[in-house]
């Protein structure tokens, strides 16, 4: 059934045939091979040009179709105005046929025919590409076998060829369907073709308003856009036009597929297939340099010889920049070159990395301020040499001067982030309009892909930057241990979490040893871990024991707020009496692999509730420790996996900590590797390993100390004796003027307690003062008169390092000291 018919178009007779069905007219199918004969002429061609297929096949087309000149503007007869005042949006049928044209065009013209008067006809012509001879394929049909009440009228083909368009001014009886109904009709018009199919097609049409060449059972089918429409109504006739092809009417007869012939494709569907093809190619990576030289590889050569890709210098950086147009000023990156030419010919001298501002006169300049691709056909000398003028030194007029250039913007959410530059060479075909609209379809899609990267990788660098100034930079020794740590976010596109390691130096040559995990994943867990390690890094410095250091902690979770919720594990290494005192709040336990016979074990701590359930008491575990030995902390998301018991997991952790290794950093990776490889890993993981080495008893000497003001006299005696026996003589004059200060210090300000002095050597020499004052000390500004405020300045001034810290019974001044190599 004709579909015309059902939309209540009136039946009408063609031109030259004697009964047309309603809507449609003989079409004449022409194609041209590249020496510019004839090498198909149609059963429609015969009738509407009064020649023999025998007779035209062979011929030069420009004999048989002469061109007597295109209707005047204001003749009245003609039924589309839109063609008679077309005005030069492709080359003129003339220009088609003898091969000047280089992309779909469209028209009316007037044509002298054998045995007939001038024929006004309608005209489609279609660049062939591909393999054969074929280089033409044109498309006509007899424009007065149309009128202008004949509303619902497409092209059709009575003689095979189907083909529908919507006439310029003419509005379609039926409303629109969407495009997912246009979709879902074209495999019932092209049976050949699937619903995936059916859908890019449409969406080509409607949105490009590209002509689109398409099989149907046995021939293809073009859909033309409305070159004559005003640019306001474009959308809307590609729109009704795509309507028109889907609703075209009743299954396709065959034409010249009766005589064997298959038709190439067309220009425009090489272009769409090659637009499809590289949104494909450039979609596959968020990593923004891969995603550049994506996009370079992409157009060379199938599309261009040359390509050069500049980025705003804040894309490049991963950064944000301000809205508004580029201007001069503006910095560009280059940061792909692809090109054709021989090996290197290109790299000296417009290097990739390199980054120059670009002056008004220039079209590049035009190009990223107007968001606009510019077409330079040729690029003449005098252009040649302006734009060389911006390169220092360095003559790039020979790699320029006479080639096509086309500029095209990469844009993403109105943003101009880059452009591209195009060169083809000098023998090879100028940039037309069709290209144009090609470089800029490509240029939006490579654009969006490219603003991807770049917030991906804008959002990830900030994801780390988070992540890194809320974990701390642990110094691989502390007193008397060696650290190594490892942080794994859970996945890629999640890099920071909530859990957590720490290590916080403590009086008497300890170490507090800290790993922990916030319930939950994502920035809100990424904040809590940050409030929570604080408040235990504080509540660390008042030398709090475990439990109680975890009792406070539980209620500051409390008072926060009702989602803090968190795992904890604290420890106290003492160094000096090789003992660990470790308390839980709901972790899991950690490992202790012992140096004497490399045996690993879970230790058998109280559980404890997760911090911020309340109400539940917390206990203390002491555990003696040997040198050599190794503490293995970790949170739950390196052993646990869904669907998999946590024991196993917990034993892997046990056997892989046992594993030899040459160094702590080889030891974390052995462990990583034991438990990381398995799968179904999907939370963050922290791990902290501590090599337990303890501190010898002849590098620990101690004092006890009067409240005699002269006890400071005997302190300085002692320790410069001490540091002799060491052989640490260099510092012995620093060591005792501090030394002095601080037991002067204490004297003066202690109550019934003795004073404790004591000296560690190790990487630093370590001087500790305990007395039973709770009162810190603190820096003061003293005056040139003033009697007291000098001591504890002499003390920051002359020592490496030096702090205080409460205890149960007072609090402890310490400095320490570097020490020369040994």
């Amino acid at each position: 059934m004709d579909r015309g018919t059902e939309r209540g178009a009136p039946s009408q007779r063609a031109a030259g045939d004697g009964a047309a069905a309603a809507g449609r007219i003989p079409l004449a199918v022409v194609v041209v091979d590249r020496d510019g004969l004839v090498s198909h002429w149609s059963r429609g061609a015969r009738r509407l040009f009064g020649t023999a297929r025998e007779e035209a096949v062979g011929r030069p087309v420009v004999d048989l179709l002469p061109v007597s000149g295109a209707l005047p503007e204001d003749d009245e007869s003609a039924p589309y105005g839109a063609y008679a005042a077309y005005d030069g949006l492709g080359p003129d049928l003339e220009s088609s046929l003898d091969g000047r044209l280089f992309y779909p065009a469209a028209g009316r013209a007037r044509l002298t025919a054998a045995d007939s008067d001038r024929i006004d006809v309608l005209w489609w012509a279609y660049p062939l590409v591909g393999p054969g001879a074929e280089r033409l394929l044109v498309l006509a049909a007899d424009a007065g076998a149309l009128r202008p009440e004949d509303t619902g009228a497409g092209v059709g083909a009575g003689d095979g060829a189907a083909v529908e368009r919507i006439a310029p001014g003419f509005a379609l009886h039926t409303d629109f369907p969407g495009a997912e109904d246009l979709a879902r009709r074209l495999p019932e018009i092209l049976p050949s073709m699937s619903v995936g199919e059916g859908a890019r097609i449409v969406a080509q049409v409607l949105e490009l308003g590209y002509p689109v060449l398409e099989f149907s059972q046995n021939d293809r089918v073009p859909v033309t856009p409305d070159w004559g429409v005003p640019r306001r109504a474009e959308r809307k006739a590609r729109q009704e036009r795509a309507a028109a092809a889907a609703l075209s009417g009743e299954p396709l007869p065959q034409d010249a597929g009766d005589e064997g012939e298959d038709l190439e494709y067309a220009a425009v569907r090489e272009r769409l297939e090659f637009l499809n093809e590289v949104s494909g190619r450039i979609g596959a990576s968020l990593d923004l340099s891969r995603t550049i030289i994506e996009v370079s590889r992409a157009v060379v050569p199938r599309f261009t010889d040359v390509a050069g890709t500049y980025l705003r210098e804040q894309v490049v950086a991963g950064e944000g920049f301000p809205d508004g147009v580029p201007d001069t000023t503006t910095m560009w990156h280059r940061v792909a070159v692809e090109h054709t030419d021989e090996p290197g010919r290109w790299d000296d001298v417009v290097p990739v990395g390199e980054a120059m501002p670009f002056p008004a006169h220039t079209p590049f300049f035009q190009c990223m301020t107007t968001g606009d691709p510019v077409l330079v056909p040729r690029i003449s000398e005098q252009m040649g040499h302006m734009i060389a003028a911006q390169f220092e030194k360095r003559d790039i007029r020979p790699l320029i001067t006479g080639r096509s250039m086309l500029v095209v913007p990469l844009k993403a959410r109105n943003v101009v982030l880059g452009f591209m530059i195009l060169l083809r060479h000098p023998e090879r075909v100028e940039f037309n309009d069709m290209d144009r609209v090609t470089g800029a379809e490509l240029a939006a899609r490579a654009g969006l892909v490219l603003d991807n990267a770049r917030m991906y990788t804008y959002q990830e660098s900030v994801a780390e930057t988070l992540q890194d100034s809320m974990l701390p930079h642990i110094a691989p020794r502390m007193s008397g241990c060696d650290i190594a740590t490892r942080y794994l976010p859970g996945t890629l596109l999640g890099r920071v979490g909530g859990d957590w390691f720490d290590s916080v130096k403590l009086p008497g040559s300890r170490t507090a040893l800290v790993v922990g995990d916030v319930m939950g994943h994502g920035l809100n867990s990424a904040a809590m871990m940050g409030q929570l390690r604080t408040a235990v890094q504080t509540m660390a410095a008042l030398d709090l024991p475990p439990a109680q250091l975890l009792r406070n902690l539980d209620d500051l979770a409390q008072r926060l707020g009702e989602h803090y919720l968190a795992t904890c594990l604290y420890a106290i290494y003492d160094p000096i009496a090789s003992e660990l005192e470790i308390a839980n709040a709901g972790h899991i336990p950690p490992v202790l692999v012992r140096a004497e016979d490399g045996r690993s074990d879970l230790l058998d701590l109280p559980t404890g509730a997760p911090i911020g359930v309340g109400g539940v008491p917390f206990e203390s575990v002491r555990v003696r420790v040997a040198p050599g030995d190794r503490l293995v902390m970790c949170t739950d998301g390196l052993v646990e996996v869904r669907g998999e018991d946590i024991g196993v997991g917990l034993a892997t952790l046990c056997e892989s900590a046992a594993h030899p290794a040459a160094s702590m950093d080889d030891a974390c990776d052995t462990i990583i590797r034991a438990l990381n490889t398995r799968g179904g890993r999907k939370d963050d993981v922290a791990l902290l390993m501590a090599r337990l080495n303890g501190i010898e008893p002849e590098d620990v000497a101690e004092w006890r100390i009067g409240h005699d003001p002269r006890e400071a006299g005997r302190a300085r005696a002692a320790v410069r004796e001490q540091l002799h026996t060491w052989g640490l003589g260099s510092v012995a004059d620093t060591a005792e003027l501090l030394v002095s200060e601080l037991v002067t210090n204490a004297v003066r300000h202690s109550h019934s307690r003795p004073i404790a002095l004591r000296l560690v050597r190790g990487e630093t020499l370590l001087c500790e003062v305990d007395d039973d004052d709770h009162t810190l000390p603190t820096l003061l500004s003293a005056g040139r008169l003033d009697e007291f405020g000098r001591g504890m300045r002499v003390v920051s001034t002359l020592a490496r390092e030096w702090g205080t810290s409460r205890t149960g019974s007072g609090k402890t001044v310490w400095f320490e000291l570097t020490l020369p190599h040994r």
